[in-house]
Parts: C-alpha cells; structure tokens; sequence
C-alpha cells in the first residue's frame, strides 16, 4: 500500500513540475517579439526525499538576443539595429509537447495508480 501511496506521489510532483514548466514556455512564445525578452529555462531535481520530482530554479539563456535590422523602430541604434529576444519558437514549441507528453504520462500513472488502490480496497472490504 505504501508503494501506491508514494507511486501517487511520484507523479502528482511530476505533473506538478511539467505544468510549471509549461507556464514558463508559454510565457517565452508569448514574449517571443519582445525587445531585450532573454528565454527562460527551468529545471527539475530529485526532492530531498527521493520520492519527488521538483522543478529547479528559473534560468535565463545566456545566449545573445538577435539583432534585428529595423531602422523604423523608436529602439533602433543609429545603424538602425535593436535587440529582439533569445526565443526560438520552434524549440519552444518542441519543448511544450514533450512536456506536455510528460504530463500526460504522470497523469496516466496517477490514474493507473488510483484504480489499484480502489481494487485493492474492494478487495479488502469482501
């Protein structure tokens, strides 16, 4: 019983740190044309316990913005140039369906997890 309870566990804190990074890659597609907007990462790490997932800190990608030729924008230098962002919507869009793959399979463990403790309680109850 006690594997089903830490098995509900495990992937209640995997979902939980797969739906925060999602927020944080929505928030690099929506702030993708944003001037100066630096992406943001985010990582997951083992909980003191062993027993849960956790998401780590948020990171900025160290890479350099784009420099993007648009000599009509009030933020052009005198070459006509400014800073776009570090976003590349084609990672970010890759990154959001693996994690939201990865969410899905917690959830399918949670589910696969909460049925067999309900068997195993109408077991107990014959």
């Amino acid at each position: 019983m006690a594997d089903l309870i830490q098995a509900l566990g495990l992937s209640a804190s995997g979902m939980e740190a797969q739906a925060q990074r999602l927020r944080h890659l929505s928030e690099n597609i929506a702030n993708a044309d944003t001037p100066g907007y630096r992406r943001k990462t985010l990582g997951f790490r083992a909980a003191l316990d062993g027993n849960r997932v956790e998401a780590g800190p948020v990171r900025l990608d160290p890479r350099p913005p784009a420099r993007l030729y648009d000599p009509g924008h009030p933020m052009s230098d005198a070459e006509g140039y400014r800073d776009g962002s570090n976003v590349d919507l084609i990672i970010e869009i890759a990154d959001s369906r693996e994690a939201q793959r990865s969410y899905e399979a917690n959830l399918r463990l949670f589910d696969q997890a909460r049925q067999m403790t309900q068997s195993l309680f109408e077991l107990l109850r014959r």
